[in-house]
C-alpha cells in the first residue's frame, strides 16, 4: 500500500482523460509531455497497477485506472475545497514567449507591466523562434508571444511595426560583377530571409547564402566575420559590432503580433495588448530607424 498520493500525480490522471490524451493534458499543465509521462509512471508504481493501455493510436484507462480516477477526482475536490475554506490563493503563472528580436526591449516592458498590474502572478518567460512560439500558443504551452510577422498572415493582434535593414561588419563591401551576393540569415522557415531573397531577386541580383543559424547570435556573429549582409528587424540602435547598409533595396517594415492561448485571463490579456501597444506608440520614428 502506497504511503502517499502525490497530488500533481493525481491532477496528471485527471487532466489527460479530461483532454483526450498526453500531449492534450501536457499542454494543459504546461509540462513535458516526458514528463506527464513520468507522473503516470510513479503514480503506477506507487499503487502497483497499470492505469492505461493502448487503444489504437491512443490510451484508455484500465478497470483499475477508472478506479483510480474516481478516487483522484474525490481527493482533489477535498483538498481544493480545504484551500478555498482557508483563503489559500493559489499561483497564478503566465507563460510570456517573445522572439528573440523583441526580448531585448518589448518583453522587459510587458514583464513590468504585467508585474504593476498583477503582482500575485508568477512570469515564466520563453525566447524562441516565431514559428516555435506559434507552435508552443496553439498547444497551449504558452499564454502570450510577440512573434515576428514579416509577411502578415501569421495571425494574432499585430501591436507594432518594425523597419527591415541590412546589416553587415564595418568596411564589408558586396561583390563586384556578377558575382552573388553572400547574405546570412536564419535556417528556413524564415519570414526575414523570404523577404531578403525576394527583395534582392526583384532586382536581379543573384544571392547565395553563406551563412546560416537556427539563432539571432548566430546570425549576427556570422553578419559580424563579415560573411555577408543580413536582414534584420530594428528596434533602436544598430546591432554591436555590425553597420546599416542603405546600398541595398529597401524592404519595408515587419508586424510584430501579439499571440493569445485561448483560455487565457481576458484581464491579463488586454493589459499585455495596451502595454504592447503603447511601447510602440511611445517609440519615435527616429527611434524605431524609420524615416521621421
Amino acid at each position: 500500500m502506497a504511503t502517499t498520493l502525490d497530488l500533481d500525480h493525481l491532477r496528471t490522471l485527471v487532466a489527460i482523460t479530461e483532454c483526450g490524451g498526453f500531449s492534450k493534458a501536457a499542454a494543459v499543465l504546461h509540462i513535458s509531455q516526458p514528463a506527464l509521462s513520468q507522473h503516470i509512471r510513479l503514480l503506477e508504481r506507487s499503487l502497483k497497477r497499470k492505469l492505461f493501455v493502448k487503444d489504437g493510436r491512443g490510451v484508455k484507462l484500465t478497470e483499475e485506472g477508472e478506479r483510480v480516477l474516481a478516487e483522484a477526482r474525490q481527493i482533489l475536490a477535498v483538498h481544493d475545497q480545504a484551500l478555498e475554506r482557508l483563503e489559500v490563493r493559489s499561483e497564478q503563472v503566465v507563460v510570456l514567449g517573445s522572439s528573440e528580436h523583441s526580448a531585448e526591449q518589448v518583453l522587459p516592458e510587458m514583464i513590468r507591466v504585467l508585474h504593476a498590474a498583477f503582482p500575485d502572478i508568477t512570469t515564466r518567460f520563453e525566447i524562441g523562434r516565431s514559428t516555435q512560439l506559434a507552435d508552443a500558443v496553439s498547444k497551449g504551452m504558452v499564454d502570450l508571444a510577440f512573434v515576428l510577422a514579416p509577411q502578415g498572415d501569421e495571425g494574432g493582434r499585430e501591436i507594432g511595426r518594425m523597419p527591415l535593414r541590412w546589416y553587415a561588419a564595418p568596411g564589408w563591401e558586396p561583390p563586384a560583377g556578377d558575382e552573388p551576393l553572400p547574405l546570412v540569415a536564419f535556417e528556413e522557415p524564415c519570414g526575414p530571409r523570404e523577404r531578403a531573397l525576394a527583395a534582392l531577386g526583384a532586382e536581379g541580383r543573384r544571392v547565395t547564402v553563406r551563412g546560416q543559424s537556427s539563432t539571432l547570435d548566430g546570425v549576427l556573429a556570422g553578419a559580424r566575420a563579415g560573411l555577408g549582409v543580413a536582414l534584420l528587424p530594428s528596434i533602436g540602435g544598430d546591432p554591436v559590432g555590425l553597420v546599416a547598409r542603405t546600398d541595398l533595396p529597401p524592404v519595408g517594415t515587419a508586424g510584430l503580433n501579439m499571440l493569445t492561448r485561448r483560455g487565457v485571463d481576458p484581464a491579463v490579456e488586454l493589459t499585455a495588448t495596451e502595454a504592447g501597444e503603447a511601447f510602440f506608440a511611445g517609440q519615435s520614428p527616429r527611434a524605431l530607424g524609420l524615416a521621421a
